[in-house]
């Protein structure tokens, strides 16, 4: 689902960590994810579903070897968490496929995404990247 929002663009808090695009960098991404909103003291278990979804994606979809991929969240001064997944593939879209559903046998993560999520989209570039973002509002809590 390729949206064309208006981002939140103030972040109080901001986290970066590059990661291998394999399954245990997915993990590794949603376990730092967990962990880093719980040091700043915000909830944190809608954005480890989203995270646990792009990473694996990209460690599916986007994957290049030898080239890891970026995961960034960010907490606004509105309490808004920003998560941004960023691969090295940008000639594949995450979409939500027509008639899928909970119990299909794919597109189901980025059916995840979209419940979890109060927005989400896609960005292309700087090439050959893609970067595949969700945000959550939350009260803040700062």
């Amino acid at each position: 689902m390729n949206q064309e929002i208006t981002r939140t663009a103030t972040s109080v808090r901001h986290f970066t960590v590059l990661l291998s695009p394999t399954r245990r960098g997915a993990r590794l991404a949603r376990r730092l994810t967990v962990q880093q909103l719980i040091d700043w003291g915000q909830p944190y278990e809608a954005a480890g579903q989203i995270v646990a979804e792009l990473a694996a994606n990209a460690a599916l979809h986007g994957r290049v070897p030898g080239r890891d991929f970026r995961l960034t969240v960010r907490l606004t001064e509105t309490g808004t968490v920003c998560i941004e997944v960023t691969d090295t593939r940008a000639d594949r879209l995450p979409c939500v496929p027509e008639g899928s559903s909970p119990e299909g046998e794919s597109g189901r993560g980025l059916l995840l995404v979209e419940a979890y999520a109060d927005r989400w989209g896609t960005v292309l570039g700087p090439a050959p990247c893609k970067t595949v973002w969700a945000e959550i509002d939350q009260p803040a809590q700062l």
